[in-house]
Formats: structure tokens, sequence, C-alpha cells
């Protein structure tokens, strides 16, 4: 198939961009990467009236240190993002993420900022970013990651915004990270993914945040409390598993029963809370 046909605005500037959305409206969609949106258009799943192309505006493609956080702009690909030292040294969760999204052709294109504003559940981006308590820089505010996605494909965003950035917390002396999921393939989208950020010190936690994504219909956080103030052993680990297991309802799909995807679940809360620990300690 083929897209309906639309009009073509290449966007100079992100204000060029703002203006048009304001024009139209949600008949207007925003184009960065196009690694979600141009299957969608080619099958009609979109039909947007108008395309507002952002690759000619500038100031967008920067990987930058910014107030203790890790900046990655609008227009930075996630293969850049992948290669990136600044990355690889300040955000070791983001920089485990990025070999899991699609694959390197899809990666290619792809950009960082672009899976955060499409809000797929079962994205590896969106997981990271709320499991780190990081935010979404858009043209008229900053949000907290955890309060950006509403649901499946749906976040906070109006109808006149658009993400330009997206901001990641540093790894911090005495954190660890990690981020484990399951798919059928690789660069298929996870049926269960965790994803878990502990701070140890005197060899205990003094605080974690543990995310799970693909059983949800969006990156949650889920309560890990009881962690705080002891050391992680393999029991500790299995029990928090377990708990946060029980708690979720995950769809059915064709690849798994609601139960075997809460067993995944426990699983990998398991696996990322452990390495978490080692990685910290």
């Amino acid at each position: 198939m083929k897209p309906v046909p639309f009009t073509y605005v290449r966007a100079e500037s992100v204000e060029h961009a703002v203006e048009m959305l304001r024009a139209h409206g949600d008949d207007a969609k925003i184009l960065a990467g196009g690694q979600s949106l141009v299957p969608a258009l080619n099958m009609r799943l979109v039909r947007p009236g108008v395309l507002v192309d952002l690759n000619f505006a500038a100031g967008l493609d920067g990987v930058t240190q910014e107030n203790g956080s890790l900046r990655i702009g609008a227009l930075v690909r996630q293969a850049a993002a992948q290669r990136s030292e600044l990355v690889r040294t300040l955000c070791p969760l983001l920089a485990e993420s990025l070999p899991l999204v699609g694959h390197v052709v899809t990666r290619n294109r792809g950009t960082v900022c672009g899976s955060i504003a499409h809000a797929d559940s079962a994205a590896e981006l969106p997981l990271a970013l709320v499991a780190l308590g990081g935010e979404v820089v858009t043209s008229r505010r900053t949000v907290p990651a955890a309060e950006f996605f509403v649901t499946h494909f749906t976040t906070t965003l109006e109808p006149d915004e658009l993400v330009i950035a997206t901001s990641w917390p540093r790894l911090e002396p005495g954190e660890g990270s990690a981020l484990e999921e399951f798919a059928v393939r690789q660069g298929d989208f996870a049926l269960a993914s965790a994803a878990c950020v502990l701070h140890v010190e005197e060899g205990h936690v003094t605080d974690a945040r543990l995310a799970v994504g693909s059983v949800t219909d969006r990156p949650e956080l889920v309560d890990v409390s009881p962690l705080v103030g002891h050391a992680v052993d393999v029991e500790a680990a299995r029990s928090v598993g377990a708990v946060v297991a029980a708690s979720l309802d995950p769809p059915p799909n064709l690849h798994g029963s609601p139960e075997y995807r809460r067993r995944l679940i426990e699983v990998l809360v398991e696996r990322v809370v452990s390495r978490a620990w080692a990685a910290a300690s």
C-alpha cells in the first residue's frame, strides 16, 4: 500500500514546526527518523494531511552534558547514541538498551526521541527513561518521564507540541543499573521487560527504582521499597520478582498467556535487581 496524499513541509526550525502544528492540529505529523511513522503511513494506519519534516531544523542533533544529566536532541539517531562515548560513560542503562532497539538498519535512521514520542509500551527506551527518572523536553515544557506516558501510543503531548530532547540522569558513584527483556527473536518487541537502578552505600540499598514494560499499557514504575535499607542477595531478588509479578495482570497475546508473561517478569526482575546490585557494590 501507499500513503494517502499529504502536504510535505520542511521545517526550518522548531518554531516553524510548532507553527505548522498549530495551523493543522491533529491533521499534522512530525517526521524525524520515520522508522515507525513511515510504515504506518504506508499501511494507512495514520492519514495525516500534513507531514512536517524536522530533519533540517538546527540544534537538535547533539548529545551533551547538562546539569548532571545527558541531553539527547530530537534528531540524534539511535545508532549515533549507541556509538557515543558520553552515553557509554555517563548512562550505561541507555547504552545497554540501544542495541536491543529494532535492527541496525532501523537504528541508523530511528531517533532516540522518536522512540519516546511514539510511546510503544514494549519499547526499550521509554522503559529505560522511566527507570532512570529522566525527563522529556518539549517545545513548551519539561515533563518527568513517569508522567509523560499515558497508555499505548499515547502521551501527554498537546497537538501543537513536539519533543525536542530527552534528559537522562547520569550514573552516580555507588549506583548500578540493568535492563533485561525477552523477545521471540532479536529485534522483536519484548514479551516482557524490566529495568532497575539501585544506589548502594555501606553495603545496603539507599534508593531503588524499578520499571516494567511490555506487560502494561505503558512503562510503569513498581514499588521496590522493601529493598531499601538492606543488602541484596539471591533470595531478596527472587522475592521482589515474585511480588512484582503477582501485582501485574498482563494481557495475553499470540506468543504467551498472562501466566507465562508474569513468569517472564518474575525472572527478569530477579535478574535486573541482582545485576544492578552487583554493578553498584
